[in-house]
C-alpha cells in the first residue's frame, strides 16, 4: 500500500504522490481510503496551511479507477465489492471537494475517470503541455461520475453533454475552458513551484507563475456543440446530428456510435439535472444511482470485457443508437431508497 502512494508532510503542506506510474496511477480501493484518512487529519491539523496533489510518471497523473476486481466480483454475481468501492470513493470525492484549505493538483498526462475524481475537485487545478483530460465512462458502459457530472454540469453552452457522450479528451487549453483545470504551467515549471508552495502556502505563487494557456480546439467547435447538443434527450441530439451532414456531425455520429446508448443517454439527463448546482453531494448521490445497477442492469461487465479483459473493442450493448430509451433511463436514474449514497 505504501508503495501505491506517498502520503507525508513537507514543510506546511500535505503533500499526497499517486505512485503507480506502470498502471498509469490508476486507482485501486485501497489508495481511496488512504487519501481520504490523510484528508481527515489535515482538515483539522493546523500546520497543515494546504495541500499538494501530484503523481510519478511522465505519461499519467490518474488515468482511472483499477477496476479489475469490481470486474471480477461482478462476474461471479458479488455486486457488494463494487458498490461499496464506489460509495467508498464517491465520499473521498466529496471530502476533496469540501476541503476547508487550498488543495492544488499537478495533472500531467492523461487524467480520466477516477483521476478526475482526485485532481479535478482541487482549488488550483495545473496543467501542462502533455495533459489530458477526459470523462471516458460511457465507453465502459458506466456514466460520468466521482463528481465529474457536475463540471460537466457547469461547462460552458453545451460542451457538458458533449465531452460527456463522446468521451472526447481535452488538451490543456480545453481542459481550462470546460473548467476541468484553471492554470496552465509547463511541466519544467512544475518542481520549483511545488517547493515554494511546501515551503510557504502562499497559493498565490500559482497565480503568479501561471502562463497563457494554449488555443482551445473546443471553442471553435462550440457554435456546433451547442446547435446539436441542445436537445432534452439522447434522441434530440441525435435527430439533430442526423439531420446535417458535415465534418462535425459525421465525426460526433462515429464517437457516439461507440459508446453505450443506456450510458448516453443517462449522462444527457444526469447533466441537465445538475445544471446550475454546486451541491456535490446532489452529483454523487445521482452517479450512485446508476453505478450501483450498472453491473446488474447496465452494460459496465460488457464494457469492460471488451476494452480491458478481451480487448476486442466490440461490445455488445443492451440498446443500439436510436432505441427508445426512456423507460430504461428512468429505472437506472431512480432513488434507491435504504441503498442511496449518504456522505
Amino acid at each position: 500500500m505504501i508503495d501505491d502512494l506517498h502520503i507525508r508532510k513537507d514543510g506546511v503542506v500535505g503533500w499526497i504522490t499517486l505512485n503507480r506510474p506502470k498502471a498509469l496511477n490508476a486507482l485501486t480501493y485501497e489508495m481511496c481510503l488512504e487519501i481520504e484518512k490523510a484528508l481527515d487529519q489535515w482538515a483539522m491539523d493546523p500546520a497543515v496551511l494546504m495541500l499538494i496533489i501530484d503523481a510519478v510518471g511522465e505519461k499519467a497523473f490518474c488515468a482511472g479507477g483499477d477496476i479489475a476486481e469490481i470486474y471480477a466480483t461482478g462476474t461471479a454475481g458479488d455486486f457488494s465489492y463494487g458498490r461499496q468501492f464506489w460509495r467508498d470513493e464517491y465520499r473521498m470525492n466529496a471530502k476533496l471537494f469540501r476541503f476547508p484549505k487550498p488543495v492544488v493538483s499537478f495533472l500531467q498526462g492523461f487524467t480520466m475517470g477516477g483521476g478526475v475524481g482526485v485532481g479535478c475537485h482541487a482549488s488550483h487545478r495545473i496543467v501542462c503541455e502533455s495533459s489530458q483530460i477526459a470523462m471516458p465512462e460511457v465507453g465502459i458502459g458506466l456514466v460520468p461520475d466521482v463528481g465529474g457530472s457536475l463540471i460537466l454540469a457547469n461547462a460552458p453552452g453545451r460542451l457538458g453533454e458533449y465531452l460527456g457522450t463522446t468521451a472526447a479528451r481535452m488538451g490543456p487549453g480545453d481542459a481550462i475552458l470546460a473548467g476541468f483545470a484553471d492554470y496552465y504551467l509547463p511541466e519544467n515549471g512544475w518542481d520549483d513551484l511545488k517547493s515554494e508552495l511546501a515551503e510557504t502556502g502562499d497559493w498565490a505563487r500559482v497565480d503568479a507563475l501561471a502562463e497563457t494557456a494554449p488555443d482551445a480546439p473546443l471553442s471553435t467547435l462550440q457554435p456546433d456543440i451547442d446547435r446539436h447538443f441542445g436537445g432534452e434527450t439522447l434522441a434530440d441530439i441525435l435527430r439533430s446530428l442526423n439531420a446535417e451532414d458535415t465534418d462535425f456531425t459525421s465525426e460526433t455520429l462515429k464517437k457516439l456510435g461507440r459508446n453505450a446508448p443506456l450510458s448516453m443517454a443517462c449522462a444527457v439527463e444526469m447533466i441537465h439535472r445538475l445544471r446550475n448546482t454546486d451541491s456535490i453531494e446532489r452529483a454523487l448521490e445521482l452517479e450512485y444511482r446508476f453505478t450501483h445497477r450498472a453491473m446488474e442492469h447496465g452494460d459496465f461487465i460488457e464494457g469492460i470485457r471488451a476494452a480491458i479483459i478481451d480487448k476486442d473493442r466490440n461490445p455488445k450493448w443492451r440498446h443500439s443508437l436510436g432505441d427508445p430509451l426512456d423507460v430504461d433511463m428512468s429505472k437506472m436514474l431512480r432513488p434507491l431508497g435504504a441503498d442511496a449514497l449518504t456522505l
